[in-house]
């Protein structure tokens, strides 16, 4: 695989406020790279910077070794899913998906050809007569991916093209997408605030918070091993607290947090005794004890929660709050008992406060 999109130095400013700052990223050809972050972090307008359709303040986009930044969207070779569908409403659902091969000028006998074989792909040939507000969501949804593809775009990106559809729908369509990239090889940039759709479906996850890259990397890496606290307490839940480093025996740092309460936990270099940092530990990873051993708090049971595939558990120890998880055919501790919750030390990251 090699570098295909490549962002340097790239900022983007609306009036006097900077949304994009200095964007520093790579696509690979064939890559299906998520863009996640909260509203305002700056990911959507990264990709209509991409597509053409906002300009760039400063710095430098390449497409295949190209610069695009002066390029007319038209002959970028980007094909473009939008959350809105944004489908001709007067026009059938063929003529949706010819249309993009109609403004390139195509001969009439291959765009029928391209049309039928893009909506059969999709399981919608049978459906090409009809307009699009005789189509459920879902199905709206794969017509404007299908017109997306059908002239067989270099990059597709994706604007939080599943937010408009229930939690069923969803879940098909990121399967669909999925199984789409997978057979036709495709650059796709996806953007969206759902950390579990970036988890399910991406090779690389970006992660934004005011318009700059907290941490890229794969699923695995951004959930298991976050750089700081804002990735850990977004992508996937946390328990994140504050704590001082009691105490340093290479990489390994014993947090005080409290209450009495001290964790082993595994440390970037540079944290000393007496530096106050956050320590994180995902629910999943704190297991209960019915008695002490290693590594391990003591703390009350405040609340049981039964969610279906697991249970979920609301501990206490004085000010110390602890969300833990166990699996649902477990026999959970009482209400108001007491427990003990053990952490590994690599699973408990610390960052600086």
């Amino acid at each position: 695989m090699k570098n295909f999109i490549h962002f340097h130095d790239v900022s983007k400013s609306f009036g006097m406020t900077k949304v994009v700052e200095n964007l520093d990223l790579e696509v690979e050809k064939g890559e299906f790279l998520s863009l996640l972050g909260p509203s305002g972090s700056g990911k959507t307008t990264i990709l209509m910077m991409l597509a053409g359709f906002e300009n760039a303040t400063s710095g430098t986009i390449r497409m295949d070794g190209e610069r695009i930044e002066d390029l007319p969207p038209h002959k970028r070779g980007i094909g473009v899913v939008f959350q809105n569908y944004a489908l001709f409403p007067h026009m059938t659902i063929a003529e949706n998906v010819a249309f993009p091969l109609q403004m390139r000028r195509l001969g009439k006998a291959e765009t029928q050809e391209r049309v039928a074989r893009a909506l059969d792909r999709v399981r919608l040939g049978h459906l090409s007569e009809r307009r699009p507000d005789q189509l459920s969501g879902g199905q709206q949804q794969r017509v404007a991916l299908t017109r997306a593809l059908v002239f067989e775009p270099k990059v597709v990106l994706m604007d939080e093209p599943l937010g408009a559809l229930d939690k069923q729908l969803r879940e098909e369509m990121q399967l669909e997408i999925r199984e789409l990239h997978r057979q036709l090889g495709l650059t796709i940039v996806f953007v969206t605030h759902d950390q579990g759709e970036a988890l399910t479906m991406s090779n690389r996850i970006a992660i934004f918070d005011k318009g700059r890259i907290s941490q890229i990397g794969t699923a695995s890496r951004v959930y298991d091993h976050p750089e700081n606290a804002f990735v850990a307490q977004f992508i996937g839940e946390t328990n994140l607290l504050p704590a001082k480093v009691e105490r340093r025996d290479g990489e390994r740092l014993l947090i005080d947090l409290g209450e009495g309460a001290r964790l082993e936990a595994e440390g970037p270099a540079g944290l000393e005794p007496g530096a106050s940092v956050m320590l994180s530990v995902r629910p999943e990873r704190l297991h209960l004890r019915p008695q002490a051993e290693s590594n391990a708090i003591e703390a009350g049971v405040d609340d049981v929660v039964y969610q279906g595939d697991h249970l979920r558990l609301h501990l206490s120890r004085g000010a110390l709050r602890f969300v833990a998880r166990c699996e649902r055919t477990a026999v959970p501790p009482a209400l108001g008992s007491r427990t003990w919750l053990s952490a590994a030390p690599a699973d408990c990251a610390v960052f600086p406060a």
